[in-house]
């Protein structure tokens, strides 16, 4: 009889708490604030699971994506985490990299990335760097060699594509990159590099080989990719080396790789979603179990595969212990990081 009213508390429990968070997101809008502008795979992935995160939460509120581009996402990550109300209605996908401004101690990034909640990531995101074919630039070694180094475009200080800039000139001297700071936007970039203002750019890989214009691009052999920062190549891109074969060659230093290492974990956060700090653990668990559910759901896999969008899941929990480790670097480490980064 104990065991069978223990039982019963349980279950009585579970509802009340289900109840509870179905009174909560009931009639709810949730705002979804995406660091960089439309058309973007950020921005795709937000409208994208902002149509089926709702399915999995009790009380099934509205999404609404909101984009708000600014300093690589800096703006974005600083309205998430110091004026969103913590009620667990505000979520954001910021830069990949934005750990690096707490890394570095950058003053313009109003924020502790150890405090966000960390509710998940779509995918993984290793890098690439790609070249306007007709630049004198046809492989790394060439652009370490240069008179005049090429003039790449960036979104900020924490973008794919400033970081990878800087991590090369750090491990590959002499080899240098005239970064092109300000863009809003990876579009803008790309056409930037069609109008020729830049002939290049560090980007994530998902994108170039999932959206216009690098499918065209690709066919007309506009670009060519000089690396990848993956472990090992990539089938849809055998010819191309990766950053650590580049380094063998190169034979770059153990503390040069380690450097690089940090900045590069970027890829592990891959697509990230966050809720700011001060959220009930209860409301972040409901997140966390929408954003996981959402990602298993068979119609959103099919959407994304549609959209060319490469589903490789990352759990908050998991997040959440990388964003603790990865601050946790060696003096001399943070030292080199930030003169890569410029602070």
């Amino acid at each position: 009889m104990v065991k069978f009213y223990f039982t019963v508390g349980l279950v009585l429990i579970s509802n009340s708490h289900l109840f509870a968070q179905t009174d909560f997101y009931q009639g709810k809008q949730v705002k979804v604030v995406v660091g960089f502008t439309s058309g973007g795979f950020y921005d795709r992935w937000a409208r994208l699971l902002s149509r089926y995160m709702p399915k999995y939460i009790p009380g099934h509120p509205s999404f609404v994506v909101q984009n708000m581009p600014g300093a690589g996402s800096i703006v974005a990550t600083n309205f998430v985490y110091g004026v969103a109300k913590p009620d667990g209605l505000t979520l954001s996908f910021p830069s990949n990299a934005i750990y690096l401004d707490n890394l570095i101690g950058r003053k313009e990034a109003q924020f502790d990335i150890r405090k966000f909640n960390w509710i998940g990531s779509p995918v993984r995101e290793p890098m690439i760097f790609y070249m306007r074919t007709d630049a004198p630039y046809k492989t790394i070694q060439d652009v370490k060699n240069a008179k005049e180094p090429p003039k790449c475009g960036s979104t900020g200080t924490v973008s794919s594509d400033f970081t990878l800039s800087r991590m090369l000139e750090e491990t590959l001297p002499p080899l240098k990159i005239n970064t092109v700071l300000g863009y809003p936007g990876g579009a803008e970039i790309d056409i930037a590099v069609e109008k020729g203002e830049v002939v290049c750019r560090g980007m994530t890989a998902s994108p170039y080989f999932g959206r216009e214009p690098f499918l065209s691009w690709h066919k007309k052999n506009f670009v060519r990719l000089l690396l990848f920062s993956g472990d090992k190549r990539d089938e849809r891109m055998p010819d191309v080396p990766t950053i650590f074969e580049i380094f063998d060659k190169e034979k770059v230093p153990q503390n040069s790789r380690r450097v690089a290492d940090v900045i590069l974990a970027a890829e592990k956060f891959g697509r990230p979603v966050i809720a700011g700090p001060g959220v009930p653990p209860d409301r972040v668990g409901v997140l966390r179990r929408a954003f996981d559910q959402s990602l298993k759901d068979p119609e959103l896999l099919v959407e994304a595969q549609k959209q060319r969008m490469d589903a490789d899941p990352e759990s908050g929990e998991n997040l959440q212990k990388l964003a603790k480790q990865i601050l946790e670097q060696p003096a001399e480490v943070i030292a080199r990081v930030k003169r890569v980064l410029g602070n």
